[in-house]
C-alpha cells in the first residue's frame, strides 16, 4: 500500500480537530493527486508533528479535513545543519534546496557575495520555499527547512553565530590545511560559494567570525556539487545518514 499523501498547512491550534486545506496545496490535492472525500491524508504544520486526517468535504477552492490523530515525526534531524550557499544562475539553487532538504538540512540561507553574478527576488525566494516543501513531502520529513535570503555575505555569516561548528568551504584551501569533517559533533553551519567562489578577503572575514576553512579535495567542484556533497558529508558525520 502506498503512503498517504502529505500536505502542508498553517500551524494548528491545540485541540483543533478540523482544518481547511487551501491555496496551492489544495490545487495539488484536487487536480494532481485526485484526492476524494473519504481519502486518508497526512497534514504537516511545521511543528514536527504529523496529523492523520480524513477528507470530509471538497469545495471549489478548499477542502475540509477531519483530524483523527497525531504522532511526532521520526525523520527530522536530531542535530541542526545550516547550509549557507551563494545564489546560483538558472535553477541550480533550486537543485541545492531540493537535495539539502532530502539530506536533512534544517535551515538554508542564500546570499550574494563579491563574485556572485546571480540575483534573488521575492518570487525566486518563494519558489525556493515551495521546492523545499515538495522535497520534504517526497522524503517524508515532517518539516521543510526555513529558507532566508541575505543581501551580503557578512550578514549570512553572522546568522550562524550560535552554531557549534562553523565551516567555510574554500576552493583555494589546501586539503591538508582544512578542518576535519569526520569528527564533527553538535550543530553545524557550512558556507559554500557561488559559481565565482570567494575572495581571500571574504575568507579572512569568515575566519574573524569564527569559521574554519574546509577543502573538498583536489578537484574543483561546481558550486551545486560542492553544496550537496558537503551536506551529505556533514549529515553522515553527525549520524544523520546511519
Amino acid at each position: 500500500m502506498s503512503a498517504h499523501k502529505r500536505f502542508f498547512i498553517e500551524k494548528l491550534n491545540v485541540g483543533e480537530t478540523e482544518v481547511y486545506l487551501e491555496g496551492e496545496e489544495f490545487v495539488h490535492a484536487k487536480t494532481v493527486l485526485r484526492v476524494e472525500e473519504g481519502t486518508e491524508i497526512v497534514l504537516l504544520d511545521g511543528s514536527g508533528k504529523e496529523y492523520s486526517a480524513i477528507v470530509a468535504k471538497i469545495e471549489k477552492h478548499r477542502l475540509l479535513a477531519h483530524i483523527t490523530g497525531s504522532i511526532e515525526g521520526e525523520r527530522e534531524p536530531k542535530t541542526p545543519i545550516y547550509l549557507l550557499c551563494g545564489a546560483l544562475k538558472g535553477d541550480k539553487t533550486e537543485l541545492i534546496v531540493q537535495k539539502a532538504t532530502e539530506l536533512g538540512v534544517s535551515k538554508i540561507g542564500v546570499f550574494s557575495s563579491e563574485y556572485c553574478s546571480a540575483y534573488m527576488n521575492d518570487n525566486k525566494l518563494e519558489r525556493l520555499r515551495k521546492v523545499a516543501r515538495e522535497a520534504a513531502k517526497q522524503c517524508q520529513r515532517s518539516c521543510a527547512p526555513e529558507i532566508e535570503y541575505f543581501g551580503d555575505l557578512d550578514s549570512a555569516l553572522k546568522s550562524a553565530g550560535d552554531y557549534a561548528n562553523k565551516l567555510f568551504a574554500c576552493e583555494f584551501l589546501e586539503s591538508s590545511n582544512g578542518g576535519d569533517l569526520s569528527c564533527l559533533t553538535g550543530s553545524t553551519a557550512v558556507v559554500v560559494g557561488s559559481e565565482g567562489g570567494f575572495s581571500h578577503k571574504e575568507y579572512e572575514n569568515a575566519q574573524a567570525l569564527g569559521f574554519t576553512g574546509i577543502s573538498l579535495g583536489k578537484r574543483i567542484l561546481r558550486a551545486e556539487t560542492a553544496a550537496i556533497t558537503v551536506c551529505a558529508l556533514i549529515a553522515y558525520a553527525l549520524g544523520e545518514l546511519k
